[in-house]
């Protein structure tokens, strides 16, 4: 579970996030969310240059039937296990270095598939630990990752991802250890 402050995403008195349904009950909007968004993942994403824009246009796809706020920074301080996410007045900025430093690495192309995945998951670990959505942050950070992966001849087989160890070396990432997200990343690919 999130922790947030004055949530103005959510409905008054609840922790359940506000959508375009008008769902009040966590477990319904949990289910639409799950329907509309692998719908949205099996149609074309949004074009672009993996540039911030083009990330926040994935999230846009994605939710887009969801949440109102879809493609949009989040503008509340979020944390989850204590472990604090970027201030919301950061987002932008720190967003920007980030896909600087992927242009300055030519998309993460000309790496084997193991430099591939160790970069990968440096930068997946940087941009979720920015984590610039309310919610949606890993299905988006996934997507955007299989794209980027295809993109410079590392495709993703994402039969092969085992969600429960793959969150866990996320969370490991957020402390600055990569080396189980490069692992999974590279059975990914490989």
């Amino acid at each position: 579970m999130y922790e947030a402050h004055a949530d103005p995403y959510c409905y008054p008195g609840t922790a359940v996030l506000k959508n375009i349904p008008g769902l009040r009950i966590q477990e319904d909007l949990d289910r639409f969310e799950a329907a509309a968004t692998t719908q949205r993942a099996d149609e074309p994403l949004p074009a672009g240059r993996t540039s911030v824009s083009h990330y926040y246009a994935i999230h846009r796809h994605l939710f887009q039937d969801v949440f109102a706020w879809a493609g949009k920074p989040r503008t509340v301080r979020l944390a989850k296990a204590g472990s604090a996410f970027c201030y919301p007045e950061h987002i932008a900025r720190e967003m920007r270095s980030l896909f600087a430093d992927l242009r300055a690495a030519r998309g993460l192309s000309g790496l084997s598939s193991e430099g591939f995945a160790d970069q990968a998951a440096t930068f997946l670990a940087t941009l979720n630990a920015i984590h610039p959505f309310r919610e949606g942050n890993g299905r988006t950070q996934l997507t955007f990752l299989a794209l980027l992966s295809d993109r410079v001849g590392h495709p993703l087989d994402l039969d092969r991802l085992e969600p429960e160890p793959f969150l866990t070396a996320m969370v490991a990432s957020f402390g600055g250890d990569t080396t189980d997200l490069a692992a999974h990343i590279k059975r990914l690919v490989g």
